[in-house]
């Protein structure tokens, strides 16, 4: 008899899914969930973006008696949700919000419906239920459950921490400490569950965890390049008609993206939080509605859009944390079709974010570099991406047989592998005789025999295994760490997050080694334009032609009597080696190069690559000339023209609101584009006339002008700032 009231149940639950939803068959894990909060149990799910996490607490709320409270963090959230609701309904109070935008009027409507028992679903901002008023009222009431919705924000390692999330256990106490919660998340490592499940005190919680793997996105980290905007426009115009997301950190470089796009033919428009509410909404619906293919946007875009074909999403700049980045590529490909995720990747953004983070309190800081290193490790890694990421999440995924095993560029474009095994275990037993105290960037020290103030207090320095790694250096043996955690050979502790432990596998492989292949990591330049990863280590450039151009220039070079690259730096050789410019105008779109240079120099490199492109049949890429907003020139001009007057570049500079070095940056461009800038009024108060002289003869033997074999040779005498000054009246002179 049971059983059939077992099947009785099923049929019910089954028949309201069918009445309120339409659906017939639940998706994924969805009846588990809503069987337990059914049963009345504390439940936890973590389900990805996409996976139907609402409908968990929807159908439960609309099934059981009483009103069910769901805690979310968004006020845009709340209403796209209790809209749904309402239109699946007769009546219009079965679902309502709760915060500081309703009237009095609205708050009375909204307890009445809820005390006639209309309201099955009630959303609440953390901070209402702060409010004595409410928590009375809501004791007076019938309540069926309380839903968490991103249950991550409670935890400081959360992508998104909410301190007012902290206090949600204390406030259902007071409205009854026997009711029944559910907590769910589209993104959490095994830390931050481990933090929802303490914080709001449901250790015996039913978990559903659904797997995060999206096997039909495609992942694919490019280096970041002074020609992004480029890339980005080739990219777009490639999947022309489909829509996408290009997410950047800052609103200013939203807007100049936006427009950027706009001017090269690309229907695109920006969003983000500094519009007001009207013009957001606007954006958002020319999105949704296509009549716009892509939206540049900060993060403030994506919570609770549901397009369900949405077929790439760019990060053009690295997101903060794994979590973020994850939560944001899921926008894409919904519908499980095709969904192509590109990230452009430089080392100076993670600088950038690290600077930001230096004003928080030092606990944020640690976690967010934490964060950050981890962001680090995945854009760096050449193992399988999708691999790396699960292992975040605390999945294990076969990147072989795994479904969507070949959706990255490093499993399509396999990186070449050394053995590795005797360094595992030089690894594995240095993380033993520091009796696991320490976190990879104190292990890896040890290794190097470097000391700091923590490796002398605990007396690491004196262990015969300090220094045993100094043959290979810090980036090796940081990648060998990531390998061997995702191995499973190591593992990070959960309470103290980031100390490295052994694991048995870990010690049954230091008891019987064998063989470990290690990929080899990418390098990105940790430089900026001065050493821009060059396109063909990106596998961009044409190789064959990359090396006749520099034979060309040196012939140019000599015959001019100058070093090479007074003619062309390489990053303009790689662009003009991928771009293949064949009249003076093309040779204008290529980076580095404005019509000063072009004219100066250009008549033998578009000849020679006429020929090369006939010779080999070659079909070039019609969408080579991007067209500027020339937002940036108004800059450029008053930079000219200031500079003319004498003007000192620190005044220049804060009228313009910039930094000296991002003035310097803008005055490189300038120069190396072909234009003269006399600045000998500012370097005489910089450098003596034999310091001039030094760095005059040294540039004109010089093969590069790249700065960091000018500060090695230098040996320190000069700071960077001198030298890049200097390098701009070198080039100044000798090129221009």
């Amino acid at each position: 008899m049971a059983k059939d009231k077992n099947v009785l149940k099923k049929t019910d639950l089954h028949a309201s899914l069918k009445k309120y939803f339409g659906f017939s068959e639940f998706k994924g894990l969805q009846e588990g969930v809503v069987t337990s909060l059914l049963e009345g149990n504390n439940t936890f799910a973590i389900m990805p973006t996409g996976g139907g996490k609402s409908l968990c607490f929807q159908l439960p709320a609309l099934m059981k008696e009483g009103t069910a409270i769901v805690v979310s963090p968004l006020i845009a959230l709340m209403k796209n949700q209790v809209d749904a609701i309402r239109g699946i309904s007769d009546e219009y109070g079965i679902a309502h919000v709760l915060n500081s935008s309703l009237t009095k009027t609205e708050v009375r409507q909204v307890k009445q419906d809820i005390t006639d028992g209309v309201t099955k679903l009630l959303y609440v901002a953390p901070e209402s239920l702060t409010k004595e008023e409410y928590i009375e009222f809501l004791q007076s009431v019938k309540l069926s459950f309380v839903a968490v919705d991103e249950a991550h924000c409670i935890s400081e390692w959360g992508h998104d921490f909410r301190p007012e999330y902290r206090n949600l256990r204390t406030i259902v106490n007071r409205l009854d400490e026997n009711i029944a919660i559910i907590a769910l998340t589209a993104t959490a490592t095994p830390k931050v569950q481990e933090d929802i499940i303490k914080n709001l005190g449901i250790t015996d919680a039913t978990t559903f965890k659904a797997s995060f793997n999206r096997p039909n996105l495609f992942y694919e980290v490019r280096p970041k390049t002074a020609n992004v905007d480029s890339d980005i426009i080739r990219f777009v115009k490639k999947n022309t008609g489909k829509s996408g997301i290009i997410y950047c950190l800052s609103r200013k470089r939203v807007e100049e993206l936006a427009q950027v796009l706009q001017v090269n033919g690309v229907s695109a428009v920006p969003y983000h939080a500094g519009f007001d509410a009207k013009t957001r909404s606007k954006y958002q619906d020319m999105f949704l509605m296509e009549d716009v293919d892509v939206v540049v946007a900060t993060i403030a875009f994506g919570m609770g859009i549901d397009k369900p074909d949405v077929r790439f999403v760019i990060h053009h700049d690295i997101p903060k944390s794994i979590e973020s980045y994850y939560q944001e590529t899921g926008r894409a490909g919904r519908d499980d079709g095709e969904g192509h995720c590109l990230a452009f990747y430089a080392y100076k953004d993670i600088e950038k974010l690290e600077k930001f983070m230096s004003n928080k309190p030092v606990a944020e800081q640690e976690i967010g570099n934490a964060l950050l290193q981890e962001v680090v490790a995945y854009a760096e890694t050449s193992m399988s991406r999708r691999k790396f990421m699960l292992h975040y999440f605390g999945e294990e995924f076969d990147d072989v047989n795994g479904d969507g095993a070949d959706m990255d560029d490093n499993t399509r474009n396999p990186k070449e592998k050394q053995e590795a095994k005797e360094n595992v275990i030089k690894l594995i037993k240095v993380v033993k005789a520091t009796h696991e105290k320490f976190k990879s960037k104190e292990i890896v020290r040890t290794l190097l025999g470097k000391v700091n103030a923590l490796i002398t207090s605990h007396k690491t320095d004196e262990k015969p295994e300090f220094g045993i790694g100094s043959d290979k250096d810090k980036e090796y043996w940081m990648a060998l760490t990531r390998q061997t955690l995702v191995a499973g050979l190591l593992k990070k502790e959960i309470e103290q997050y980031g100390i490295l432990r052994v694991t048995d596998k870990g010690k049954a492989f230091l008891k019987t080694p064998e063989s470990f292949m290690m990929t080899v990591d990418h390098t990105y330049t940790k430089e900026g334009n001065d050493a821009i990863v060059s396109a063909a280590k990106a596998g961009v450039s044409d190789e064959k032609l990359l090396k006749q151009l520099k034979d060309l220039r040196k012939s140019q070079a000599d015959k001019l009597g100058v070093p090479p690259f007074v003619v062309f730096q390489d990053p303009s050789l790689e662009d003009m080696a991928m771009k293949y410019p064949i009249s003076q105008e093309e040779l204008t779109t290529i980076y580095g190069v404005g019509e000063g240079k072009a004219k100066k120099y250009g008549k033998p490199f578009v000849t020679f690559i006429a020929n090369y492109v006939e010779e080999n049949e070659i079909i070039r890429p019609d969408d080579l000339v991007v067209k500027s907003t020339g937002a940036n020139s108004a800059l450029k001009l008053y930079i000219i023209q200031n500079v003319d007057r004498k003007l000192p570049l620190s005044d220049i500079a804060s009228a313009k609101g910039i930094e000296i070095p991002q003035l310097i940056k803008e005055m490189e461009q300038i120069v190396f584009s072909g234009t003269k800038l006399n600045l000998d009024y500012w370097i005489d108060e910089v450098l003596d006339e034999d310091q001039q002289e030094e760095i005059h003869d040294y540039f004109l033997e010089a093969e590069t002008d790249d700065l960091e074999d000018a500060m090695k040779e230098f040996d320190g005498d000069y700071e960077d700032e001198e030298l890049r000054l200097y390098r701009l009246k070198f080039i100044s002179e000798v090129a221009n």
